[in-house]
């Protein structure tokens, strides 16, 4: 047999499940700005603003006394008592059994997920979402469903019945993020409470995403958004992921936890071993400052970040075809304006034409599409400049 005869090799390839994974619009958008000068950038969920000092300090000395060693699978003990004592001051008694060090957030969401999900489970997620949540259960082989949010005069609103009747006794997980990326949406006691039970009697596991649960304005006495925390008991099927990025500004630093059962504390230490081993020493050191020492500083930025996003949806609303509402949580205004059904191009054109980096709708599933999102975690000059860049391009391409 000749060479000539032989079959045409197969490329190597990842497995089905991961090729199918859809590619991040964000970046995409972001990509577009590379060469484009002084591009002003909403289009990432993090501030333009450092993380606070004692928090680098606490890295610093830590690292100066030698924090660079493995470290317990489910973190340094001194910050998993700060944890549960933060999360028993705001959402009732809560054990360091029940808490896990991970390394970020998104790295919880996955270890949460692998903890219960496994090939050809049914899984339902409310979107418009932050991609990673519809994403990391197909990547174990799960089916995902959704029920999107509706959009009207009240801004982004749940249909409680219809999200009850998605979760049938063949569900195994339900994946909530609240307050909501991209949408602002906050889902209330109430709907967490039926949500709650129904999932009770029907033995689904609750995922929460939480990590904006300190950025909430609809309050001004309560220190954080309505949490599942708040509603359930600690040995129940539900696993709350929070993160540092957002409360303390710690985005680059990859720091994140997990409350889940005590039940499941032994098998998440083999997952976290077989991912990353352990979050760093020196970080975890920098964990426990901003938990211990971080109170004023977030109750502050929660206060800069709703004038924002007010000053920010008073800007838009003047523009001609804007449609935006403020929304009572996390850091982001997600809204329609001219162009936004085919939002990836919109963001793209916005790029090259005026500067402007905001994040396309449709990033967010299908859901999102008519929509961008723009993070307002800024001062309100950055702001304004942004404003005046997209009233420069609308006035382009929009008649009138």
């Amino acid at each position: 047999m000749s060479e000539s005869d032989l079959p045409t090799p197969r490329l190597p390839n990842a497995r089905d499940a991961v090729r199918a994974l859809r590619p991040s619009q964000i970046r995409e958008v972001a990509n577009a700005g590379f060469g484009v000068e002084n591009v002003l950038p909403f289009w990432f969920g993090e501030s333009d603003r450092v993380t606070p000092e004692f928090i680098r300090t606490a890295a610093s000395e830590a690292l100066a006394q030698g924090a660079t060693f493995y470290t317990h699978n489910l973190g340094i003990a001194p910050l998993r008592e700060a944890l549960a004592g933060y999360v028993t001051n705001l959402h009732g008694a809560t054990s360091v059994d029940h808490i896990a060090v991970t390394s970020a957030g998104v790295n919880a969401l996955m270890l949460a997920a692998q903890l219960v999900v496994g090939a050809g489970d049914r899984v339902v997620a409310v979107t418009p979402l932050w991609p990673n949540l519809v994403e990391i259960p197909k990547i174990l082989g799960a089916h995902v469903e959704t029920v999107a949010l509706g959009y009207g005069a009240q801004g982004w609103t749940l249909d409680l019945e219809r999200l009850l009747s998605a979760l049938t006794p063949d569900t195994k997980l339900l994946m909530l993020n609240s307050p909501n990326n991209p949408t602002g949406w906050v889902m209330s006691a109430e709907q967490q409470r039926a949500v709650l039970e129904h999932c009770r009697r029907l033995g689904i596991w609750i995922v929460a995403d939480e990590v904006y649960e300190r950025l909430y304005y609809a309050d001004d006495k309560a220190r954080t958004a309505p949490s599942f925390l708040d509603l359930a008991g600690r040995d129940e099927r539900v696993i709350c992921v929070n993160s540092f990025s957002k409360a303390w500004l710690m985005t680059g630093w990859r720091l994140g936890w997990i409350v889940a059962p005590a039940s499941l504390m032994d098998d998440l230490g083999k997952l976290v071993e077989y991912n990353t081993s352990c979050a760093p020493a020196f970080v975890q050191q920098a964990g426990i400052a901003a938990v211990q020492q971080g109170e004023s500083f977030t109750r502050q930025l929660v206060a800069d970040l709703k004038t924002s996003r007010d000053h920010l949806v008073r800007a838009l609303s003047a523009l001609p075809g804007v449609d935006v509402k403020a929304p009572p949580g996390s850091m982001y205004l997600f809204f329609s304006l001219p162009g936004a059904q085919q939002s990836l191009a919109l963001c793209k054109a916005l790029v090259r034409e005026v500067g402007l980096g905001v994040a396309p709708g449709s990033a967010f599933g299908p859901e999102g599409e008519g929509f961008v999102r723009w993070c307002y975690a800024c001062d309100t000059a950055r702001l304004d400049a942004g404003v005046a860049r997209l009233q420069t391009f609308l006035a382009r391409h929009v008649a009138g």
